[in-house]
This record gives structure tokens, C-alpha cells and sequence, in this order.
């Protein structure tokens, strides 16, 4: 289905744009990430990414011509689409409407002292309605120049960095680290060092509430001045790149984490990626992983017979998933199948081609490889449900769930079943990287077509999971345990792993799913048989 982009709002005072530069013209394939066009703000000319995969369809403005936030910038959709009922003429109302909500208009005192900015929450993507302070990179007292990278902001899409359009020193932060605020709240005032902006900051009304997390201890004072404790964060776990840098270093091939920037806080440049000289990496995924296990929880101190209760913020990933989920179980009829696979034979295999010089397979990526082809005999289990008709996909998308730090991501490998077992892991490895380092892009966790969750590797033997929707179903992958079991009439000691298929009754009937698992079972009692 097209996607209708309007003018976005690139800064806080922004109520119109131009478009300087076309990047792309009607007709182009467009990628998430890639500059659509460079947009003149009031404040400046800036980089405008696409948050969508398609085609080009439509543009809206032209090069040259200026529009208010929130008109009709382009559409992305797939290639012939129609898309006349977008042009009927109500599409920039509606875009509109559909991006606000019941925010008022901000106010604030009718006398600002001279050289005071009160910053707002942007809106950084085209249906951003709310945005979540995920780093304050500056705190207050900090003097920031122009460019500088105020904080970076969690989207309904993605984490970006927020910068300054503005010099000054950061006087009121007015979002906390964490909390989440309705776009145009105030989320900073810049300003002379000293100034007084207490009544800026008390009469700055917005629409909503803002939130932010919070610690109830009835033994425990709350710091009345949590303003001035943001650390300054460390760098050195997260890259930041301009979205030019980004484009120009995918390009190129360039793995961002091996270049050193040279703008604010270590940012990279367009000169950086450029000029950068490649060098040998032994693990490119280690350092992520790491920096995420090298996290940990400080536990307050509690007296023995104290009641105490600890309220966490819901992020945007816990909300969405709780939503999705919750829409999940209770509009699909979920019914369960559950084997047990001989894996003597899979961990042979697995030893023998581990053996080879350079090579890493695991089990998991033995799973997924025997699911794709399996997908591939039984297309119906590979299918997604609509009021209307029932869509059969024939080309595999594995969706591999994925434990992160604010809950589960699910990234996707794109036609899976053509992927070698060799190639899965490294892709594997790559994605689960970037998903627990916050570095994955939304492109790389949509499409999936059916998805997989192992949770043998903690050493639970059988669960059930919620399916992934728009897939059919889910299968749910258990621990290797060596038991006793029955072979040839004797009773030997074998290794067996249980799996759990979880489907959508109304697109994957039970003869269905049953005979999926059993070629599932086949390819992974014989692995040579998925190399053939």
C-alpha cells in the first residue's frame, strides 16, 4: 500500500519548507535511509531520509518551491500503484489530522529576555506524534554551539540525534533522560549563562502530560535537581554519523565503527567516511556484544522487612510490543504442535562443518535453514490472514527473534531459503548485533513472512509463543537435552530438542501444520539433505 510523506518539521520554529534539491526523481527505488531531498528549513538546508522501501510514485513540491508542514511531499508505494485516491485532494488534510493530536498550541511569556531559545520536542519523522528523550548528550550549564548534538530522540521509527540550532548555554532541560513529551513540548531553553528562566520554563504550557521515569521509595528522598545530573554519556558504545556519512559509508561498504570522527562528540562526517583507510577486524559483532553485556542494573539498597517498589517508564518498544501481542492473542486463534527431532545426526554435522577453516554454524542457524525449506514445500504456512483473502507468500522472510535490554526484536532475513547455512549465520550474528547495540534500521525488521524464538540456549526445554503478526505462525525452539531414548529396540543415550509450532487457525488448518513439522523434522534429523 503507498505511503503518503509530507513536509516534515526539521526544526522547532519550522512552519514551512523548501525544497532545495531533489535526490530522487519519480519512477527511483527508494531504500529506508536513503536522502530523498534536501529541505530549507528557516534555520537551515538540511538532509531529508526516507523512512519507507518502494518506488518513488509522486512528488508533491517541486525543486524550487516552498510548503507548510504537513503538505504533501511525496509518495512511496509499489511500482503501478494506483494512487489517485492520494491525489484526490484531501490527502494533506488527512495526513495532517492523522499526525496531530490533541496537543494545544504552545505558549509562552510574551517577553523573553534577549538571546533566551526555548527549544521544543521535533518532530523527526512524518508521524511522530510523541518522542522520547533516549540520551541528554549535553547537561545543564554545558555551553553548546550551533550543530552541536543535543540529544538523540526515540521515534515511532528510530533513535536520531536532535542538534542545536542555536549557541548558548543549556540553561532547563525540560524532558528528562527517558521521559516521553508530545512534539512542540519544551524540551530545553539555551540562553546567556545565568540567565533566569524559571518563568519561561512554568509558563510554557503544551497540551499533555509529559512523562518520565520514576523511583518510589518511602525510605528514599527524590534529588529535587535531577536537571543538573545528566553524565555526559560515553560515546564510544553508539556511532553517530549524519545521515550523508551513513549514505555515503553503505555505498562504499565502509563499517562505520572502524572510522573516527572528526565533528561534535566524535561525530563522523562525509570527509571522515571518505578519507577513511579500511583495517582488519577479527570480530566485527564482539564489541557490540560487549558493550550490551557489560550493562548492568544497580539495585538499591533495601532493609530486610522494608516494603519498597521500584515504577519503570514503559519505552515505545515495550508499548509496542505489549499492543501488537495483545492484538495478537486475542485476534488469532492460536492452536499448538509440539515434536521432539533427534539431534544426534545435526550435531555431527554441526562438528564436521564447524571443522573448516573460517566456519561458525549453530544450531539455531541449522533451524532456520531447515524452516525456510520446510516454508518452501508447505507455502501455506508462509501465509498471512486479511477479511478478504488469504496472501500466500512464496518468497521466505524469517523473522528471528531477538532479546534485547527494553524487550524483544525480531530482525528480518530477506529470502531466507536461498541463503547458504554459512551465510545465515553471518547474517544472524550481524542483525542480533545491531539490534542490541540500538544500531538496526526499521527496514531491517520488516517483511518478515514467519518467525522463529529459541530460548534453548537458557536452558528451557519447551514453551509456546504468541505469533508475530501479520505471519501465520511461529515456531518456538527449545534446549538440546540428552536423555535416554529408543533406537533399534535398545535404550541408548540420545540428544533430542523440542520445538513448538504455534499457528493462526484461520490461514494454517492442523493436517497443515503437522505436515510442515514433519518435513521440518526431516531436514534437521538429516542436515546433509538441506545442502543438497
Amino acid at each position: 500500500m503507498a505511503t503518503v510523506i509530507t513536509m516534515p518539521r526539521l526544526s522547532d520554529t519550522m512552519t514551512e519548507g523548501v525544497v532545495a534539491t531533489w535526490l530522487k526523481k519519480v519512477g527511483d527505488t527508494i531504500k529506508t535511509g536513503e536522502i530523498l531531498a534536501e529541505i530549507e528549513t528557516d534555520k537551515a538546508t538540511m538532509e531529508f531520509e526516507s523512512f519507507y522501501d518502494g518506488v518513488l510514485l509522486h512528488i508533491g513540491i517541486q525543486q524550487g518551491e516552498s510548503a507548510p508542514v504537513d503538505s504533501l511531499l511525496a509518495i512511496v508505494g509499489k511500482q503501478g500503484e494506483d494512487i489517485s485516491a492520494l491525489l484526490s485532494g484531501n490527502t494533506t488534510a488527512s495526513a495532517a489530522e492523522e499526525i496531530k493530536t490533541e496537543i494545544k498550541t504552545a505558549s509562552t511569556p510574551s517577553e523573553i529576555p534577549a538571546g533566551v531559545k526555548v527549544v521544543t520536542m521535533p518532530r523527526l519523522s512524518d508521524t511522530m506524534t510523541t518522542g522520547t528523550v533516549a540520551t541528554w548528550l549535553k547537561k545543564v550549564g554545558d555551553t553548546i554551539k550551533e550543530g552541536d548534538i543535543l540529544a538523540e530522540i526515540e521515534t515511532d521509527k528510530a533513535t536520531m540525534e536532535f542538534e542545536s540550532f542555536n549557541s548558548g548555554t543549556l540553561l532547563y532541560i525540560g524532558v528528562e533522560e527517558g521521559g516521553t513529551a508530545p512534539v512542540d513540548t519544551i524540551l530545553a531553553i539555551l540562553g546567556p549563562a545565568g540567565t533566569d528562566v524559571s518563568g519561561i520554563a512554568a509558563s510554557f504550557t503544551v497540551g499533555g502530560t509529559v512523562e518520565a521515569p520514576k523511583v518510589e521509595d518511602v525510605k528514599q528522598d527524590t534529588n529535587p535537581t535531577p536537571n543538573t545530573q545528566h553524565p555526559t554519556p560515553n560515546t564510544n558504545d553508539r556511532i553517530f554519523a549524519s545521515p550523508l556519512a551513513k549514505k555515503i559509508a553503505s555505498d562504499k561498504g565502509v563499517n562505520l565503527s572502524q572510522v573516527k570522527g572528526t565533528g561534535e562528540n566524535g561525530r563522523i562526517t562525509k570527509s571522515d567516511v571518505e578519507n577513511f583507510t579500511p583495517f582488519a577486524v577479527s570480530t566485527p559483532v564482539q564489541a557490540a556484544t560487549d558493550a550490551t553485556n557489560a550493562v548492568s542494573t544497580v539495585k538499591p539498597f533495601v532493609p530486610a522487612g522494608e516494603m519498597f517498589q521500584e515504577e519503570i517508564k514503559n519505552s515505545q518498544m515495550r508499548k509496542t510490543i505489549a499492543r501488537r501481542l495483545s492484538e495478537s492473542k486475542f485476534t488469532a486463534p492460536h492452536y499448538y504442535l509440539t515434536i521432539e527431532l533427534d539431534m544426534d545426526n545435526a550435531i555431527a554435522s554441526r562438528n564436521t562443518i564447524n571443522s573448516l577453516p573460517e566456519t561458525k554454524v549453530s544450531f539455531n542457524d541449522m533451524v532456520i535453514k531447515a524452516s525456510a525449506m520446510a516454508l518452501k514445500k508447505h507455502p501455506q504456512v508462509n501465509s498471512q490472514w486479511r477479511e478478504d483473502a488469504m496472501v500466500i507468500n512464496h518468497h521466505v522472510n524469517i523473522g528471528v527473534a531477538v532479546a534485547v535490554e527494553d524487550g524483544l526484536m525480531v530482525p528480518v532475513l530477506k529470502f531466507t531459503d536461498q541463503m547458504s547455512l554459512t551465510q545465515i549465520g553471518v547474517s544472524v550474528k550481524d542483525l542480533a548485533g545491531k539490534a542490541k547495540s540500538k544500531k538496526i534500521q526499521p527496514v531491517e525488521m520488516e517483511g518478515s513472512t514467519f518467525t522463529i524464538s529459541n530460548l534453548g540456549m537458557f536452558g528451557i526445554q519447551s514453551f509456546t509463543s504468541i505469533i508475530n503478526q501479520p505471519n501465520s505462525a511461529i515456531l518456538s525452539v527449545g534446549a538440546i537435552v540428552e536423555k535416554p531414548v529408543v533406537k533399534k529396540g535398545q535404550i541408548v543415550v540420545g540428544n533430542t530438542m523440542t520445538v513448538t509450532l504455534a499457528c493462526d487457525h484461520r490461514t494454517v488448518d492442523g493436517a497443515t501444520g503437522a505436515k510442515f513439522l514433519q518435513t521440518f523434522k526431516a531436514f534437521m534429523e538429516n542436515p546433509v539433505t538441506m545442502l543438497a
